[in-house]
């Protein structure tokens, strides 16, 4: 399934005139530097159920669906590519194996379930409808704090991260609008709306208009403010996930559903605040959000595509009005972040490579955590995300 370099090159300068869609070139030049999925992410072959890994799948099917004929790569051959992995790891009666285990309650863990819906759609395969319902069983078990938001780990209890709405709350609702019998769909649209209030309301910050990374009801976590449990910062990437999944369950959120509208409003505040956080020379967004121009602060990637998407979406939904903003900072994204390496392939520079909070590292969430953690090209945090900006902007 490899691709030869002196076609990827063709290909790469194909989409600089315009004669391929850039989201395929992204999807060719990641198949090119990755043999086979399980190397995505630096993982070097190693099957691993991981978040990262399903985001950037998602993100090459996507290509698939929206291109019948690409001339950058067919769309056969990304399904191949994407099923490979997914086959591999999950066993037929739907056992999702390799790392996953349903006690470890990770929300992270759902995420990759997004790509099965495709996939059960376009293969058939019956496993990957029980692994479905296989991880609905951890949504409808996840712990909840005592307001009723889910614990994004079983390792980090009481805590919502705003991360944690994209790693759940899409595949949660997919599901529900999709497989849930009717008398169930209601209650569990309003569980999912929710989770975006209850997690907004606590990490509001009514100085910035941001939201910051992360809340502990229990506000007892050594990074959590006492008197309000938020983390210190706005995380740019972590914004960046909350914008991206308020667009991407929106749409299954049927119009009656009470609190939906809170939903428009938050994604329309996030829009409304960008442009005042942008650097002002690329138009882009800063790793810590809340600190532009900061010394050692800088313009990331990963988070800049993710809200570049999240605008470009929510506008052709109808739920914002900034397309002509939306559309510059899409060419600006391409201007900051992308460029060729010397043998045509894609790179998309400047990606934060993790962040967190607590845990054995005892990351703490100040500034400086922030502005150190390692930074790194082409990391699928940033690469599914820059595949679906480019999926909006092409569309239009």
């Amino acid at each position: 399934m490899r691709l030869s370099i002196s076609i990827i090159t063709a290909l790469a300068l194909a989409a600089c005139t315009a004669k391929a869609p850039l989201s395929s070139i992204v999807v060719v030049s990641e198949i090119e530097r990755n043999p086979e999925a399980a190397y995505i992410d630096g993982l070097g072959g190693k099957l691993k159920w991981n978040y990262t890994t399903g985001l950037e799948l998602k993100a090459f099917l996507d290509v698939a669906e929206a291109y019948a004929a690409s001339a950058a790569i067919e769309p056969e051959v990304i399904l191949q590519y994407v099923d490979a992995w997914y086959d591999a790891i999950i066993a037929e009666d739907g056992t999702i194996g390799v790392n996953y285990k349903k006690s470890n309650y990770s929300v992270d863990h759902i995420c990759p379930g997004r790509t099965l819906f495709q996939l059960y759609r376009l293969t058939g395969k019956e496993k990957y409808r029980l692994a479905m319902d296989k991880l609905y069983e951890q949504v409808k078990e996840q712990p909840r704090t005592p307001e009723g938001g889910f614990w994004h780990k079983q390792i980090y209890p009481e805590q919502m991260w705003l991360d944690g709405l994209y790693m759940m709350q899409p595949f949660y609702a997919e599901y529900t609008a999709g497989f849930v019998p009717d008398k169930e769909e209601s209650a569990n649209f309003e569980d999912i709306v929710h989770q975006f209030l209850l997690v907004a309301e606590h990490t509001h910050d009514p100085y910035t208009g941001l939201y910051r990374h992360a809340w502990d009801s229990s506000h007892e976590m050594f990074w959590a403010e006492k008197a309000t449990g938020r983390s210190a910062h706005a995380w740019g990437r972590a914004m960046g996930w909350y914008a991206m999944a308020l667009v991407d369950v929106l749409p299954f959120i049927p119009a009656n559903i009470k609190g939906r509208e809170g939903m428009v409003s938050i994604l329309r505040d996030i829009a409304d605040n960008l442009p005042k956080y942008a650097d002002p020379g690329t138009g882009m967004w800063y790793q810590v959000l809340d600190q532009p121009g900061r010394e050692g602060n800088y313009v990331e990637a990963t988070a800049s595509a993710m809200f570049v998407y999240a605008m470009l979406k929510g506008c052709r939904y109808g739920y914002l009005d900034c397309l002509p903003y939306a559309k510059e900072c899409y060419l600006k994204l391409l201007d900051t972040f992308v460029t060729y390496d010397e043998n045509g392939l894609l790179d998309l520079n400047d990606c934060c490579e993790v962040a967190g909070l607590g845990g054995k590292q005892m990351r703490s969430g100040d500034y400086e955590y922030y502005i150190h953690e390692p930074v790194r090209a082409n990391d699928p945090k940033g690469i599914g995300p820059l595949i679906w900006a480019a999926l909006e902007y092409e569309r239009l």
